[in-house]
C-alpha cells in the first residue's frame, strides 16, 4: 500500500514495530519514522493496518496523545499553528466495538477515524487489486478519496461508521467458502485422475470460477502453501472468529461458513504460517489422496 502511494506521488511516512518493514519502505521511496507519534506529526492523513484489537487501541492511544512538539516543514518553518483535522483511515479487520473505542479516543483530540477495511490479499495489494469499504464521516471520506485511489482498485462509501466492517465480514465470509470450495473441487478432480494444472485452467474458465480460486488455485496445483503466502492461517483465524461472533450477534445462520471452520482450524494446527489455501491439503488427507511425485 505504501509503495503504491509513493508511486502515485504521495509523500509517505510510516512506522512499523518490525525494523525490516521500515527498510522496505525506504527502498520503495518512503520515509521510515522512529515511532507512531512521528507519523502523527508528519501526516494529515494516516492509514493504520494492524493485526489485533490491542494493537489498534495502542496506536489510537499514541495518536490521541497529540504531537510531541511543533511541526516543522522541510525548510524548518514552524507549523505549530492551526491545522486541518487529522483523518485516520483504519483498514484492519477487527470487531466494530474495538474500532468504536479507537474512534472515541481520537475524537477527543479532534481527529476523525474512518472504518475502511480492505478486500483482497497481500499479493493483490501489491498490484492495487484491492477494494476499500469506507464508512464514517462522509465529508472526511470525500477528502481522502485521492489517497484511497492511490493504493486500491476501487472504493465504496457504504454509510455510517461500522458499515465498512460489516461489508468486510460479508466479503470474508465468501472468501472462506470460495477458498474451501475451490480446494474441494481440486481434490475431486485430482483423485479422479485429472491433471491438476489442466483442472485449474478449465475450472477457472467455467461458470463456477471465483476470484479466490484464481488466487489460490495455483498453490493447490503445486501443493505448496509456504512459498508465496497471501494470507497466513494464523491471521485468518482471527478473521474467522470475528465473522462468527458478528453473525451470532445478529442471529444470522451461516451454515456454509460454519462448515469451513474445522478445515481452517486443522490447517492452522498443521502449520499456522502457511497460506489459507492449505485447506486443500487437509481435504486431500480426508480423501486419502496422495500426489504423484514429479519427475
Amino acid at each position: 500500500m505504501a509503495a503504491n502511494l509513493v508511486r502515485d506521488g504521495f509523500r509517505v511516512v510510516g512506522y512499523d514495530v518490525l525494523p525490516e518493514a521500515g527498510r522496505r519502505l525506504r527502498r520503495a521511496g518512503g520515509e521510515a519514522a522512529k515511532d507512531i507519534r512521528d507519523v502523527a506529526d508528519a501526516a494529515a492523513v494516516i492509514i493504520t493496518s494492524l493485526p489485533s484489537a490491542s494493537a489498534l487501541i495502542q496506536v489510537a492511544t499514541e495518536l490521541a496523545a497529540g504531537p510531541k512538539g511543533p511541526r516543522r516543514s522541510g525548510s524548518g518553518a514552524d507549523l505549530s499553528g492551526p491545522r486541518e483535522r487529522q483523518i485516520i483511515i483504519e483498514t484492519s479487520t477487527l470487531p466494530i466495538e474495538v474500532k468504536e473505542q479507537a474512534r472515541a479516543a481520537l475524537a477527543r483530540r479532534g481527529a476523525v477515524l474512518l472504518d475502511c477495511p480492505l478486500s483482497g490479499t497481500g499479493a493483490q495489494a501489491r498490484t492495487k487489486d484491492i477494494a476499500v469499504y469506507a464508512s464514517g464521516d462522509a465529508a472526511s471520506y470525500r477528502k481522502i478519496v485521492p489517497v484511497l485511489e492511490g493504493f486500491s482498485r476501487v472504493n465504496y462509501y457504504v454509510g455510517p461508521f461500522g458499515n465498512g466492517s460489516k461489508m468486510k465480514f460479508a466479503a470474508n465470509l465468501l472468501v472462506a467458502i470460495h477458498n474451501v470450495a475451490g480446494a474441494e473441487a481440486m481434490v475431486l478432480a485430482m483423485k479422479s485422475g485429472l491433471d491438476p494444472a489442466l483442472a485449474y485452467k478449465a475450472l477457472t474458465d467455467g461458470a463456477g470460477k471465483s476470484r479466490m480460486f484464481q488466487v489460490r488455485g495455483p498453490m493447490m496445483v503445486k501443493g505448496d502453501y509456504s512459498s508465496d503466502v497471501t494470507m497466513k492461517l494464523s491471521v485468518w483465524q482471527k478473521d474467522m472468529n470475528v465473522i462468527a461472533d458478528f453473525a451470532k450477534a445478529n442471529g444470522c445462520p451461516t451454515p456454509l461458513f460454519s462448515a469451513t471452520a474445522p478445515l481452517y482450524i486443522a490447517a492452522t494446527a498443521t502449520d499456522p504460517t502457511e497460506d489459507t489455501g492449505a485447506v486443500c491439503a487437509i481435504i486431500e488427507k480426508m480423501a486419502n489422496y496422495r500426489r504423484k511425485k514429479r519427475r
